[in-house]
């Protein structure tokens, strides 16, 4: 199925042939549904509720951790395009009516002025019309305001990624999403030397023009804060492509003959990830950012699972040191095996039949792992992946947040689970990836590629299959020790559509 140059091809691109014909394979096969055993909620204890007294010990054991040697960092996912955040506006624009019509248009003219970005806009329009909105407005020349917002001559929004865009407004003028992220790093993620350390991931051809807003704001913030940026920026590796197939699942051809490949979607990032050097990690998206003063609530809840990892995590330390020292009592592994089973919520119905030696190897494989905390907000029917409990490869049970294309819809069980699962995840991760001996985990080794989503696609007028890699908080993070703690809604505002930035969230 490979030609000789379909290998060299291959080789250039740095992806190896047995990675292909894994691809190729999981086109042919299909991904299989996962087995679920519940969603995790607060009743089942799955999900971590917190009253007041924990979260005050958490934030404080957190705040404990900055001041020793530790180096946290910021990872921000933020090469997605600002274009399908402009769907509505874009058919406006390439639609036979020179009105809006709709509900969404009407609203976006309607309350125009309360959009961050409306000095900048409103100055193109000036420039490259000789009038400014209101008088566009005024005459009916809707599509000459859109215009200057999608298009080159104008602010160019239809093609820059949402971190650049201008979010909110404040007295001394706008902010992207971008700097959001600085002042969030500040507010939460300074070690005991003011370093703030933010990693965005980004499209080669936006790279320049992130490097050169972080090179500026960045000093404007470091003085407001009192605080030393650090800002690294990475690409999504061509390594991580993935093959592309016909409808016959053979390698889909372009017109030189070389087979096609597509980026491999987010889950691509855990290598992106696996190349940073920190103690704590934090992941949020580009785009789930609020002004100052909503953030109060997102500082504290960050603190909150970044407490819940440190304590946790300083724990599962204490029992591998234990473990290797090979000075344990029957009883201390027993406690070890109701954290595990309590507090980690990784069970396995075979533990009973184990020996002690047995279990001792089980144990310590299960807690060297890399952990990770994740913030669930209640299900108010945005879409997002949800948190379950569901079955690994091993027989054992473990917290997974999954799609819905991984759930079997005709398994009425496990639809009547995913309907009725009471919270989903807005992206609200901390993470840690070293041992207890201060060794870096290899993450890629913790991820089940059994997993991975298969979507519809075209290509010059032939349709094709694209494969997407296990998602990053899916199935790359799938053998990941895993703790999920409720947040409250007010921590998860993405921004979907221009018209989300007129919500009072983002005003």
């Amino acid at each position: 199925m490979l030609s000789l140059e379909d290998k060299k091809y291959l080789e250039k691109k740095g992806i190896s042939e047995e990675t292909v014909e894994f691809q190729l394979e999981n086109f042919r096969k299909g991904f299989p549904f996962l087995r679920l055993y519940a969603a995790a909620s607060v009743e089942n204890k799955g999900i971590l509720a917190t009253d007041e007294a924990h979260r005050v010990a958490f934030i404080d054991n957190w705040n404990a951790y900055l001041n020793g040697d530790c180096k946290v960092l910021k990872f921000v996912p933020a090469s997605g395009a600002a274009s399908r955040m402009f769907k509505n506006v874009f058919e406006f624009l390439d639609g036979d009516s020179d009105v809006p019509e709709t509900d969404f248009m009407k609203q976006f003219f309607k309350e125009i002025h309360n959009f961050a970005f409306y000095n900048s806009l409103n100055a193109a329009c000036v420039k490259n019309e000789g009038e400014d909105i209101d008088t566009l407005i005024a005459g009916k020349k809707y599509k000459k305001v859109v215009e200057n917002l999608l298009k080159e001559k104008g602010l160019n929004y239809g093609k820059l990624p949402k971190g650049l865009l201008e979010f909110h407004k404040y007295d001394d003028g706008s902010r992207t999403p971008l700097e959001e992220h600085l002042v969030e790093g500040a507010m939460y993620a300074k070690g005991k030397d003011n370093h703030v350390n933010v990693h965005f991931t980004v499209s080669p051809e936006h790279r320049p023009l992130f490097e050169s807003l972080a090179d500026e704001k960045s000093r404007v913030y470091a003085e407001r804060f009192g605080v030393d940026y650090d800002i690294s920026f990475s690409e999504q590796k061509k390594s991580t492509d993935t093959i592309a197939v016909d409808m016959e699942n053979n390698p889909f051809r372009q017109d030189d003959g070389t087979p096609l490949f597509r980026p491999g979607g987010h889950g691509a990032l855990i290598e992106n990830l696996n190349d940073l050097d920190a103690d704590v990690i934090f992941i949020k998206n580009i785009d789930n950012v609020v002004p100052d003063r909503l953030k109060p609530e997102t500082v504290e809840y960050k603190q909150l699972i970044a407490g819940v990892l440190v304590t946790y995590q300083k724990k599962i330390f204490n029992y591998l040191k234990k473990l290797d020292s090979g000075i344990y009592s029957h009883s201390e592994l027993e406690e070890m095996i109701q954290f595990l089973q309590r507090d980690l919520w990784c069970r396995n119905p075979n533990l009973k039949i184990l020996e002690d030696a047995e279990l001792v190897i089980y144990l310590r494989k299960k807690f060297n792992r890399p952990i990770r905390v994740c913030g669930m907000v209640k299900n108010v029917g945005e879409p997002g992946g949800g948190p379950f409990l569901a079955y690994n490869q091993d027989g054992s049970i473990s917290l997974q947040i999954l799609e819905s294309s991984q759930i079997d819809k005709n398994n009425s069980e496990y639809l009547e689970m995913f309907k009725n699962g009471t919270h989903f995840n807005p992206v609200d991760l901390v993470c840690g990836i070293k041992d207890y001996k201060s060794n870096k985990f290899d993450l890629t080794k913790y991820v089940d590629k059994n997993t991975g989503f298969i979507s519809y696609k075209s290509k010059n007028g032939k349709d094709l299959k694209a494969l997407e890699l296990p998602g990053l908080w899916n199935g790359s993070m799938s053998d990941w020790n895993t703790i999920f703690v409720e947040v409250p809604l007010g921590t998860f505002n993405p921004v979907k559509t221009v018209n989300d930035l007129l919500r009072e969230q983002h005003q």
